[in-house]
C-alpha cells in the first residue's frame, strides 16, 4: 500500500473554550494541489499552522510521508520538506530583499556540501524571479508594499524546496494582472517547472484562499471548512455547485 505524503487523522484545535479545528480527517498524495476555503473563521489558518508545527493540537496526528510531524520543531518539520506563507509576514526589513531569501537557501534541506555563496545567491534570484520581484532584489524589504510583501513571503517559502508547499492566500493584496501572474506561477510550480536552478519537480500543495475564480483553476480538489470542520470536498465544480456550500457562504436563501 502507497504511503500517502500527507495523512491527518482526528485533529482537533481548541482556544479556550472554541473549538477552531474539529476533528479533521484528510489523506493527500504527492504532487496534489488541494484548495482549502471556508467563510471567514472557519478554521482555514489555523489548520495550516497545526500542519506547519506553528500550532499544537488538543488531539490528533499528522504524518508526512509516514511520520508522525506532531511536537516535532518547525525548522525540523521544513527540513522534512513542508514549509508554508502566512498573511502575517515577518520580513528582516533592514535587510536586501534577496538577503531575505538566501536566509531560506541556507536551511539544510537545501544546502550542500561544498556549495559556494554564489550559489545560494543564484538560487535566492531564481526564487525572486519566480514571485516577479527579482528587479528589487537589492531594495530593503522594509521600502515593500504589502503586496510585494506577499510575493517576498512566496519566494522565502519556495527557496526552501519544499515538497509539500502551504500558501495562506497568496493572491491578497495583489492586482489583478499581479494575481494573474501569480496563479500563472503556481501553476507552473506545481507542474515541475524548473525556475533556473531552482526545484527539478513541482511540490504538493495546499492554497488557502477567498479569490475563488483563480482558485479554481489550479487546484485538483476543494475541502471546504465551516466552524472547523469539514462541510463538503470534492472536485471544484462539485464544490461550487453543492447546496451546504452555498448556504455556508450565502445563508439560506442567498442565492435565490
Amino acid at each position: 500500500m502507497t504511503v500517502p505524503l500527507l495523512e491527518v487523522e482526528g485533529l482537533t484545535k481548541n482556544f479556550g473554550g472554541l473549538r477552531a479545528v474539529n476533528d479533521i480527517r484528510l489523506r493527500m498524495e504527492q504532487k496534489e494541489i488541494i484548495g482549502l476555503i471556508g467563510p471567514n473563521g472557519a478554521g482555514k489558518t489555523t489548520l495550516l499552522r497545526l500542519l506547519t508545527g506553528i500550532l499544537k493540537p488538543n488531539s490528533g496526528s499528522v504524518r508526512f510521508k509516514g511520520k508522525q510531524i506532531v511536537g516535532m520543531k518547525i525548522w525540523d518539520i521544513v527540513n522534512m520538506g513542508i514549509a508554508g506563507t502566512f498573511q502575517n509576514m515577518r520580513p528582516f526589513r533592514r535587510l536586501p530583499i534577496i538577503a531575505n531569501v538566501m536566509v531560506s537557501c541556507l536551511s539544510p534541506r537545501v544546502m550542500k556540501k561544498g556549495e559556494w555563496v554564489k550559489i545560494v545567491e543564484a538560487k535566492a534570484m531564481d526564487a525572486l524571479e519566480f514571485a516577479g520581484i527579482s528587479d528589487m532584489a537589492l531594495e530593503k524589504a522594509s521600502t515593500l508594499s504589502q503586496g510585494d510583501l506577499k510575493r517576498l513571503e512566496v519566494a522565502r517559502t519556495v527557496a526552501t524546496e519544499p515538497e509539500l508547499l502551504l500558501l495562506d492566500e497568496p493572491f491578497g493584496g495583489l492586482s489583478p494582472a499581479e494575481t494573474e501572474l501569480m496563479a500563472k506561477s503556481i501553476h507552473r510550480l506545481h507542474r515541475g517547472g524548473r525556475f533556473g536552478r531552482l526545484h527539478s519537480e513541482g511540490p504538493a500543495m495546499i492554497i488557502v484562499e477567498h479569490k475563488l475564480q483563480q482558485l479554481m483553476k489550479i487546484v485538483d480538489r476543494i475541502i471546504v471548512l465551516n466552524f472547523g470542520s469539514i462541510l463538503a470536498e470534492g472536485t471544484p465544480e462539485e464544490v461550487v455547485n453543492n447546496p451546504l456550500v452555498i448556504e455556508a457562504y450565502l445563508g439560506k436563501g442567498g442565492g435565490q
